[in-house]
């Protein structure tokens, strides 16, 4: 995510707030629970008190970890920029985004197909169904066709 933010630096506000962001927003994760983005956004409140950060600086990381939960747009560039760098993923080329794919996969190999399937095509289809995956006009021009094309191809295969 660092190497996708370092091409938009120039027009990140706070660049402090949303590498936190960035360190923090996955530190606790379980595939079976649906409070991770919750869980890691007190762990990074809690680290970040202890560090000696101001209340502002806790607060926009806070929230900016939550955003990565329903990847809303926000009124906030800076979320949206993490949000976008968040989901990158989806439109590198296909060799890499089927690799990420299988690795998902594996992840959530506690569920059997006939549960999984379902709620990965409900995700893909979510996407799909967005007027544009990305928020940032920067990510859109640079990932969104072949997002929306490696999407389609997993969609298909479910």
């Amino acid at each position: 995510m660092f190497l996708e933010l370092e091409g938009v630096k120039h027009d990140i506000e706070n660049f402090s707030a949303i590498s936190f962001s960035v360190f923090y927003h996955d530190i606790i994760y379980d595939s079976s629970s649906k409070s991770n983005e919750e869980k890691s956004a007190l762990y990074a409140a809690d680290r970040l008190k202890k560090i000696g950060l101001d209340q502002d600086m806790i607060s926009k990381t806070e929230a900016q970890i939550i955003a990565t939960k329903s990847h809303q747009k926000s009124d906030d560039t800076d979320t949206d920029y993490l949000l976008d760098a968040d989901l990158s993923i989806l439109g590198k080329e296909p060799a890499i985004y089927f690799d990420y794919t299988r690795k998902i996969r594996k992840e959530y190999a506690l569920y059997p197909d006939f549960l999984y399937k379902p709620g990965r095509k409900k995700v893909l289809k979510h996407f799909l169904e967005l007027e544009s995956i990305f928020k940032t006009r920067h990510f859109r021009e640079k990932y969104e066709q072949q997002a929306k094309e490696n999407l389609t191809a997993e969609l298909q295969l479910l």
